[in-house]
């Protein structure tokens, strides 16, 4: 939080170009690390038991997602209200309440079954074939989101779409995040969530292929801007589940911290490449395929993945032995 709170002061108080590099490009990356998912959802999913934790990790994941949809016009009022500087401090204030929020989550930690180590569990997840799954998974969907949330604008204006057309998408596609992280945290504690990780990847994929084949449209664009949204932030409380899941949740900060590692090495190659596509062959042709076909892997690559509990099989395992 104190973080956050300097970030804001010290963006209101910044006169030169080193002072915003610094103020809003290192205290800000600091402020959100010290905030981001792996933190918020590794303390919610210590506080649900495993038959509601998945809802929970959506109602949290679906609070960052209103959070960013509503902080873009909230801001932008602000700056008009009153000045860019003044905004700025208001933004610090407002990480105030993660001070006063935050005493909710503690509690006890559940008991994973055994007095495991950090580095124990480490090694356990690192040697777990599912747990590497899920990673390379996640670095797909940060390749994917970066790269359609960085270029999409400047693509409709190179297919001669009007400029309107990639903010109006870009909000779609915050506002049906919102319902789509949702619902897949609420199914997710029904039904299998590799499963639908898999819908998931492939629904992205087929969105992607059909949009890019289609003549470019304000309508088809919007459509596409609908499913991607419903599709963008649900592989969060999903995959946050699994690893939870099968693991526990004693240690889930730590391997979501590791997830989230990857999907941030994605996000920077999927925005970075986007651009390197564009200035070598003149458009995004490449990086659209790319995107189609890091979907249709995904998807397979969450086929394999197992689900059942570590503590469940060493318990059946235990009952093996004890039986011989």
């Amino acid at each position: 939080m104190n973080n956050l709170f300097r970030q804001g002061l010290c963006a209101s108080a910044v006169s030169s170009a080193l002072g915003l590099v610094l103020g809003l490009g290192v205290l800000v990356g600091i402020g959100l690390s010290a905030t981001t998912y792996a933190v918020v959802l590794g303390a919610v999913g210590r506080k649900f038991p495993p038959e509601r934790r998945t809802s929970a990790l959506g109602i949290a994941s679906l609070g960052g997602s209103l959070g960013i949809f509503l902080s873009v016009p909230v801001t932008l009022s602000l700056i008009d209200s009153v000045n860019w500087s003044l905004a700025f401090v208001s933004l610090g204030l407002v990480a105030v309440t993660i001070c006063l929020l935050a005493p909710m989550l503690s509690g006890r930690i559940e008991a994973q079954g055994t007095d495991q180590s950090l580095t124990e569990a480490l090694f356990e997840a690192l040697r777990h074939k599912g747990f590497v799954l899920l990673v390379l998974g996640f670095f797909v969907c940060g390749f994917q989101l970066a790269f359609i949330g960085t270029h999409l604008p400047a693509y409709l204006l190179d297919r001669n779409l009007g400029a309107w057309l990639g903010g109006a998408a870009l909000a779609t596609i915050g506002a049906t995040n919102i319902a789509g992280t949702f619902i897949c945290g609420v199914v997710g504690d029904h039904i299998s969530k590799k499963k639908i990780l898999v819908g998931l990847y492939l629904a992205r994929a087929v969105a992607v292929a059909t949009f890019v084949l289609l003549p470019p449209s304000d309508v088809s664009t919007l459509l596409f801007a609908v499913v991607m949204g419903f599709t963008w932030l649900g592989t969060v409380p999903l995959t946050t589940g699994i690893v939870a899941q099968v693991f526990g949740p004693r240690y889930l900060a730590t391997l979501i911290g590791i997830v989230f590692f990857m999907h941030q090495i994605g996000s920077f190659l999927g925005a970075w490449l986007g651009g390197l596509v564009f200035e070598q062959t003149g458009n995004y042709d490449i990086m659209w395929w790319c995107v189609v076909l890091a979907g249709i892997m995904a998807a397979f690559l969450h086929l394999p993945i197992d689900e059942q509990p570590l503590t469940s099989k060493f318990s059946r395992l235990q009952g093996a032995v004890s039986s011989a």
